[in-house]
């Protein structure tokens, strides 16, 4: 086995050591509330809060869950090596995770202490020691058995959170039975996977058939490797009880199926790290409206962008182009003269924002605003002096040009300043906006400290000199980060304000990597989502270029396979940040799945949107079953076309409302029929074959009438003409037995 699965060994010396405290609760709980005390990673734990915790009950896989969270591998091998010293583990800590499915943030508790919870937590570490023992002598005893049914019949733990538990501490031993593990193994090796509140027997029986399995197999994989493979399959995502959706999705179906509705529901189910199962079943409960109103906040708050993909669509528009611009009490201070400057496409600019980081409590933190920028600031100049010292003292910033007095020049009379500092000035006064993000020279390459704007300009006369000045947030001072890599390949220059081209996240991710007591849990940096409407209807080369590569999630920033590309027009280094989620939708009448660009087809999973007749299940017009109607007209349509071209339920979703044969009739004439016109190119025949008018024997109740006088509308004309032709009948949608064959 390679040196990815290093951790092995110390998470089983990790698990000798917990059994050490099998009857020393009070001892283990003393230690871990210590630690969380001083440990920021920890602090999630909440040992301060009353009513969270009873004293002396914490259970063995909540600790456990502490180096198992969805957080990067430095931090866990922090932790690991905090536990290390703490417990006397002489294995050296894990510097890679391979293998291990990982505990969602929001909830990382096995059982949460308390005076109603004192049972389960005892249930808990029966079945720790007991599959401790099971795992050493190669036997599942009756006893261990029954702890497991009684553990996974525990609210909130279940079938995936017991079995991880177990896994963890002896991974050669037990399997855990997550989503992506469950499909994995059902699908590679067609063995039954036990669900739900499964009895002990069925999970015993379940593992000696795969370990008999892998035997036949010619790696004779181990559960780590299998684990692996299973989320390698699938892109691991942060798991709550089940995953959430990849990194790249396509919702593709026919028309009127919900596409752009599912994408709202997916788009929440990324932010709130919820399977896409909970959030549908939130809907069915509540309303979806519940659910899309938590998507227009999050598109609000910039954490969902929209876009939609046409012919004419391009790079420039989605990456970034030279668009010209005409200057107005801007730099050049000339009104009406035309430039050409390098703008951000609509994709790059969402994520060189992707690094903001949330609070908890889903406002944003940092007080980084949602269109943020990055300037370079001065203060005084290059390396320490008693301005900056100043400055980083009192949380503000200050510039100088005093000689101008308290009012600056109007920015649109050149000649006025005649002491210059004309730019930096109206950055300073009136581009830079609270809410950005300044780094503050300390060399040409380098800076020492990045802070954030929180205040107005300000004149302050106490000061000798820079009396110019603005309130700031210090997010990390006395650092000395090279950022030319990050500012296109650019050293600073001598100006005191300036936008700089470092984007939004790679600021955050100094200040991450210097100051990392910041991100604790319950400060973190969101997933986003980016969608894009009709995505097959755009030129894909023409759109990403040569990015198509970063999207794909082992090329992403902070991948073990991280790339970026320089970008041709500004120069600067661009990546897809590791939260950037990509969901398009597709509509199938328009282009078939094997028709798509193959680069597209190969970086995202294809999740198909049916017509869904059940949700008209309730719905009749004058004794008519919708839903049957729908599942009839669809089948054959499928029959004589094929299922990309149905009809999708959202046509007559109006009819849940108003179920009135006005209503049907304007949607049959109106939407119904001029689709299937679409669908057949006007192959009249078909369509009635659709409709049912073949079988009808009164022309009255027929919605496409087959007329044969043609001869009278020509008389006695000597040309070649059909002997028929195809009418719509109009007063047909308004008679219910016209729609008795459907």
């Amino acid at each position: 086995m390679s040196n990815a699965y290093q951790w092995i060994p110390f998470y089983e010396a990790f698990a000798d050591k917990l059994l050490e405290f099998s009857d020393k609760r009070d001892e283990l709980f003393e230690l871990i509330s210590r630690l969380s005390s001083e440990q920021p990673l920890m602090q999630y734990l909440h040992f301060e809060r009353d009513g969270w915790w009873e004293y002396g009950h914490i259970d063995p896989f909540t600790v456990f869950g502490i180096i198992n969270r969805m957080t990067t591998d430095v931090n866990r091998t922090m932790l690991a090596k905090i536990f290390a010293g703490a417990f006397g583990i002489q294995i050296p800590a894990p510097t890679q995770f391979t293998g291990i499915p990982v505990l969602n943030p929001m909830n990382s508790f096995f059982v949460r202490s308390g005076k109603s919870n004192v049972n389960s937590i005892d249930e808990v570490w029966n079945l720790f020691i007991l599959a401790m023992k099971a795992a050493e002598t190669g036997d599942f005893s009756d006893e261990f058995m029954d702890a497991l049914e009684k553990v996974i019949a525990v609210e909130g733990l279940g079938l995936y959170f017991t079995t991880l538990g177990l896994y963890w501490i002896r991974p050669n031993f037990f399997m855990p039975l997550d989503k992506n593990s469950r499909q994995f193994i059902s699908k590679s090796y067609g063995i039954d996977i036990p669900g739900g509140k499964c009895r002990g027997e069925e999970y015993v029986k379940f593992l000696e058939t795969l370990k008999k399995e892998l035997t036949k197999q010619p790696n004779n994989n181990s559960f780590p490797e299998l684990s692996h493979a299973a989320w390698q399959k699938t892109d691991p995502p942060s798991p709550e009880h089940d995953s959430i959706p990849e990194k790249n999705i396509i919702l593709y179906g026919t028309p009127g199926t919900g596409k752009t509705y599912s994408s709202a529901l997916y788009a929440v189910s990324i932010i709130e790290e919820k399977s896409i199962e909970t959030i549908t079943a939130e809907v069915k409960a509540k309303s979806y409206s519940v659910v899309y109103d938590r998507y227009k906040k999050y598109k609000d708050d910039g954490l969902i962008a929209f876009t939609t993909f046409h012919q004419s669509f391009g790079y420039e528009e989605f990456i970034e182009g030279i668009r010209p611009v005409v200057t107005s009490n801007d730099d050049s201070g000339e009104s009406g003269d035309i430039k050409y400057e390098v703008r951000s496409g609509i994709f790059k600019e969402f994520c060189d924002k992707a690094g903001t980081p949330f609070s908890s409590s889903g406002n944003m933190d940092f007080e980084i605003g949602k269109n943020s920028t990055v300037w370079k600031v001065s203060l005084e100049g290059a390396g320490n002096n008693p301005t900056k010292t100043e400055c980083f003292e009192n949380d503000h910033i200050r510039i100088g040009w005093e000689a101008y007095g308290e009012n600056i020049p109007d920015n649109t009379n050149k000649e006025e300043y005649i002491f210059g500092g004309r730019n930096e000035l109206n950055a300073f006064y009136n581009r830079m906006q609270i809410g950005d993000i300044f780094l503050v020279l300390h060399s040409q390459r380098t800076v020492d400290a990045v802070g954030v704007i929180t205040g107005e300009p300000e004149w302050h006369d106490e000061y000798p000199n820079n009396k110019r000045l603005r309130k700031v947030k210090w997010l990390v001072k006395g650092i000395n980060e090279d950022i030319v890599d990050l500012n296109a390949g650019k050293v600073m220059v001598q100006s005191s304000v300036y936008k700089l081209s470092v984007s939004v996240s790679d600021a955050i991710q100094i200040v991450k990597h210097t100051n990392p007591q910041l991100f604790t849990p319950t400060v973190k940096i969101p997933n986003r989502v980016f969608i894009i409407d009709e995505i097959n209807r755009g030129n894909i080369s023409k759109i990403f270029g040569e990015l198509i590569t970063l999207i794909e999630p082992s090329k992403r920033i902070g991948a073990a396979e991280e790339l970026r590309a320089i970008l041709p027009y500004s120069g600067q280094k661009f990546g897809v940040p590791s939260n950037v989620h990509i969901i398009g939708t597709m509509n199938t009448a328009d282009r078939s799945i094997a028709m798509m660009d193959t680069a597209l087809r190969r970086r995202f999973s294809f999740v198909e949107i049916r017509p869904d007749p059940s949700l008209l299940s309730d719905v009749l017009v004058a004794g008519i079953d919708i839903s049957d109607m729908l599942d009839t007209l669809n089948k054959r349509i499928t029959v004589l076309l094929d299922r990309e071209h149905t009809i999708g339920h959202s046509y007559l979703l109006p009819l849940k409302d108003a179920p009135t044969i006005e209503n049907l009739a304007g949607i049959f004439e109106n939407k119904i029929i001029p689709l299937l016109q679409e669908y057949f190119h006007d192959d009249y025949e078909k369509i009635r074959l659709v409709l049912g008018d073949n079988q009808k024997t009164d022309a009255k109740t027929c919605f496409i009438v087959k007329k044969t006088d043609v001869m009278k509308l020509f008389r006695s004309a000597d040309i070649d003409v059909p002997e028929y032709y195809y009418e719509i009948n109009s007063e047909a949608f308004m008679r219910i037995d016209a729609y008795a064959y459907l």
